[in-house]
């Protein structure tokens, strides 16, 4: 493989080589996130088509590709291969002969049958960490399909996201594949640190399902520990009061009022102070108990004013709350805050990489390639034919 474009000593992940075989979002969230933090990333791909995510608009950009593609593939380079083909096959190990980390988002059994299987590529290179991604694991569930919106339904995200007499409601996100993604992240730097001090790589499995359950957090804990089965509440949260949205003269806001003091100060704001006193409302537990009697107090004082005043003065005198913004208003927000969430990388307009790293920063080197752009590159013509 020709020398790495990652070239700065700034570069925390600097000489980490990974080969990418994922696609669509939990993968290559994770490949790219890596990328970012200086790992070279060869993405894998079938000539012709490519990711699936190349063909998923609109939305695209200016010059018609997809913006779903562009969101988690910059910072890699791409080559195409025919994972069907001996010749493929072949340039695929080697690749992974070349490679520190092997990213696949195949389902189990996928690999194995190409010869890329965990076992084998561990056999002949006992320093590789090799991260599978699956939907549900590989036991039972190994032949399901690893889609989203499925894991949202099956794994109880969507028996707690809507209103209480409507019906269930997938997140606005892909939420369950960014999760995942992270998790394989954090998989692989733990694998690699291991290997820096053992000299031995492994396998590393991260599943859709268990990430989700994981990161229900607060909700799978009351399940796990106490046998509560939580259901939908809108926007409310399950244990904190108020902690939801409230409309306004114009628009709604969003109250999170995590404890007593910021309720007193809340209270206090809204010319009622004597709430914090209330027998109802003193403190959390009695504000979730009595839910029903608060909120529409908290209506009738805060639809006086408009959701820009009360964003303005309740966060002054320590009361977090924000207007619901919609995803332009965000990103203006987060500017007018002095948030990075913006950077332009080879004439593409990226949301930023979230990490801030005081030595190490994330660099963007790379746009999102075109399929198969670097096929000639990785592999020289004197290595053989393309695949």
């Amino acid at each position: 493989m020709p020398t790495s474009h990652h070239t700065d000593d700034t570069q925390a992940l600097r000489g980490v080589r990974i080969a990418d075989f994922s696609r669509v979002l939990a993968g290559p969230y994770a490949t790219m996130l890596l990328a970012d933090l200086g790992a070279e990333v060869v993405k894998v791909e079938r000539p012709g088509t490519g990711d699936d995510t190349r063909a998923w608009r609109p939305p695209a950009d200016a010059s018609g590709t997809s913006t779903y593609f562009l969101g988690v593939n910059r910072n890699k380079r791409s080559v195409a291969l025919d994972l069907t083909t001996d010749e493929g096959r072949e340039r695929a190990r080697t690749l992974i002969a070349r490679s520190d980390v092997v990213v696949e988002n195949f389902r189990p059994g996928t690999m194995e049958k190409l010869g890329l299987g965990h076992e084998e590529l561990l056999a002949a290179d006992p320093r590789l960490v090799y991260c599978s991604v699956t939907g549900f694991g590989t036991g039972a569930g190994a032949a399901l399909p690893g889609y989203d919106l499925l894991v949202q339904a099956v794994g109880g995200l969507m028996s707690v996201t809507g209103e209480p007499d409507g019906e269930p409601l997938k997140t606005g996100v892909a939420l369950v594949d960014v999760i995942t993604g992270l998790h394989a992240v954090v998989g692989i730097l733990a694998a690699l640190r291991h290997r820096e001090r053992t000299g031995r790589g492994q396998l590393v499995e991260v599943s859709l399902l268990g990430s989700l359950l994981s990161a229900m957090a607060n909700q799978s804990s009351g399940y796990v520990s106490a046998g509560v089965v939580p259901g939908r509440l809108g926007n409310a949260h399950p244990s904190i009061a108020p902690y939801e949205t409230f409309p306004t003269a114009d628009r709604p806001i969003a109250l999170a009022v995590g404890n007593d003091r910021q309720f007193a100060a809340l209270a206090a704001l809204l010319g009622r102070p004597e709430l914090a006193g209330d027998e109802r409302f003193r403190t959390n537990p009695d504000r979730v108990a009595h839910r029903s009697e608060l909120r529409p107090l908290l209506e009738d004082l805060l639809r006086t004013r408009t959701a820009d005043h009360w964003a303005g003065v309740l966060p002054a005198a320590g009361v977090p709350a924000g207007p619901v913004n919609a995803l332009d208003e965000a990103f203006d927000y987060a500017e007018r805050l002095g948030v990075e969430a913006v950077v332009d990388v080879g004439g593409t307009r990226q949301v930023a990489h979230p990490i801030r790293l005081g030595a190490t920063p994330a660099q963007y080197l790379l746009a999102p390639p075109e399929l198969g752009e670097h096929t000639e590159e990785v592999f020289p013509a004197d290595e053989g034919r393309d695949a």
